[in-house]
């Protein structure tokens, strides 16, 4: 299986280095495994939510590193 693919190496990078996964590729890891109707709405709230968390994520991480950007440096 492609490591981009994997939810095992995308949960182990979370633990290790706390890179949350694409949600693209999350998303593509839901639809590459079989659930019943209940599981898929779960995990389609879920994914939902994930999706809104991580782009208020990139939002914020985006002003603070524009604003570091542009910080004197310490001597």
């Amino acid at each position: 299986m492609n490591p981009r693919f994997d939810p095992g190496a995308a949960l182990e990078d979370l633990r290790e280095e706390a890179v949350l996964p694409n949600p693209v590729r999350v998303r593509d890891m839901i639809l590459r495994t079989e659930h019943s109707p209940e599981e898929a709405l779960d995990l389609n709230r879920k994914f939902t939510a994930y999706q809104q968390v991580f782009a208020e994520a990139q939002r914020l991480a985006a002003g603070l590193l524009a604003e570091l950007e542009h910080a004197t440096k310490k001597a």
